[in-house]
């Protein structure tokens, strides 16, 4: 829509009653169409045209940015009715029938006169093969030149021109299927089994505490617990090693030269942890990086202290390496 050439685009000093009157026209036309929206199949064309040509007059009065609003806020809706008629439209008294457009195109472009031709007095049409019947493409093709400005170019068919959607079936479920022979039940840990790894950790323990019995001065733990040939062991010692230190019977220091170093002790009695003596607890990083750099630098070739049999658990009738 386009004001009148004569009229200014915007003026901010337009008559207050005009504008007013223009805000009241444009109300009403927008509340009939808001309502028709409701019901599109019951708004004709002719109404949907006059009720446009209707704002096309009221913009020519329009000179203010709210009164612009209300006119696009009314061709909004209005295109939006348009829209929904469009879609809703059908050809004839019943839906789009691509068949039968496909027969009246065949038709058209000369194909059907020929058919035509070719049925004698005994056939019929079925029996008269036309797929080499040369069609005029370039008489559907004016005709499509007529309605468009595109430039036409060579493409391909999407598939046919019908699709069937296939449908999906149920979807079966492959049910895995147990043999009772391999099922196993679970081994049962007895109250016995619990008791010998108790035992087996106070032997080991009371063996650490008797070499550091024997020993006449403070020694490196590195040098106490390291087995060079067996890094698990390496830890299961300094486990042993912990229980000493954490029932006081061992202390763990730092030398005047920054190594760690334990020695046995005398156990300290419940009066000296009433006169204030802490426990601490500290944090030990080893790992396979640590137990082959403490084996290189303090030259370490055998374990202090005597090295295992492979441990071995059992559950239920089973030992387990």
């Amino acid at each position: 829509m386009t004001p009148a050439t004569n009229d200014l685009a915007y003026d901010p000093d337009q008559n207050p009653e005009e504008k007013r009157a223009v805000r009241k026209h444009y109300r009403s036309l927008a509340k009939v169409v808001e309502e028709q929206q409701t019901n599109v199949n019951e708004v004709t064309a002719d109404e949907l045209t006059n009720q446009v040509l209707r704002a096309d007059e009221l913009f020519d009065q329009v000179k203010g940015p709210q009164e612009a609003t209300l006119d696009s806020r009314f061709l909004l809706v209005t295109s939006t009715i348009g829209a929904q008629k469009a879609r809703a439209m059908k050809s004839g008294s019943g839906a789009f029938d691509m068949d039968e457009f496909v027969t009246k195109l065949i038709g058209f472009m000369g194909g059907r006169k020929q058919l035509e031709d070719q049925v004698g007095e005994g056939d019929s049409e079925e029996d008269i093969d036309d797929s080499e019947s040369p069609l005029e493409w370039g008489k559907i093709g004016r005709k499509a030149l007529a309605k468009s400005r595109r430039v036409p170019a060579l493409s391909f068919m999407l598939g046919p021109l019908s699709i069937e959607q296939k449908k999906r079936g149920p979807m079966k479920r492959n049910k895995l299927e147990k043999n009772k022979e391999d099922m196993k039940k679970p081994q049962e840990l007895r109250e016995e089994d619990i008791s010998r790894s108790q035992n087996e950790t106070t032997k080991n323990v009371a063996i650490v505490e008797n070499i550091l019995s024997e020993q006449t001065e403070a020694i490196n733990i590195f040098r106490l617990v390291i087995n060079p040939d067996d890094f698990a062991q390496s830890v299961e010692n300094i486990f042993y090693l912990s229980f000493l230190i954490r029932d006081g019977k061992a202390s763990f220091e730092t030398d005047p030269d920054g190594s760690p170093v334990v020695m046995l002790c005398e156990q300290p009695s419940q009066d000296d942890y009433v006169q204030g003596l802490q426990k601490r607890q500290i944090v030990l990083e080893f790992d396979t990086a640590v137990w082959k750099r403490a084996i290189e630098v303090f030259n370490i070739t055998e374990s202090k202290i005597p090295p295992r049999p492979k441990a071995q658990t059992r559950l239920g009738d089973k030992w387990y390496g």
